[in-house]
């Protein structure tokens, strides 16, 4: 499945032109590999996803083509969510 697909039904990201985009931003990796919106997803995957500062890492537990709401959050486990860390810009802010 794609990885912008997997990103909508499972709901970590609510639309797949959204999943995309930050797909394309390189903030989405695929086994410790930065991932394009077309990049296949499958069970046993660990997706990594920057949302603003901070990370989650998922491991896919099954892929569907659809799915409610309620079972959405039964594609993936999450492993860990860490804050990311402010880049200094010099200033001592």
């Amino acid at each position: 499945m794609r990885l912008d697909k997997f990103l909508k039904v499972s709901r970590l990201i609510k639309r797949r032109t959204v999943a995309k985009d930050v797909s394309e931003q390189g903030r989405v990796w695929i086994n410790g590999r930065e991932a394009k919106p077309s990049s296949s997803v499958k069970a046993g995957d660990e997706l990594r996803i920057q949302y603003g500062q901070k990370y989650i890492t998922v491991r896919v537990e099954r892929t569907a083509e659809t799915t409610r709401k309620d079972e959405a959050a039964t594609l993936y486990t999450l492993l860990k969510e860490e804050a990311r860390e402010r880049e200094d810009d010099g200033l001592g802010f």
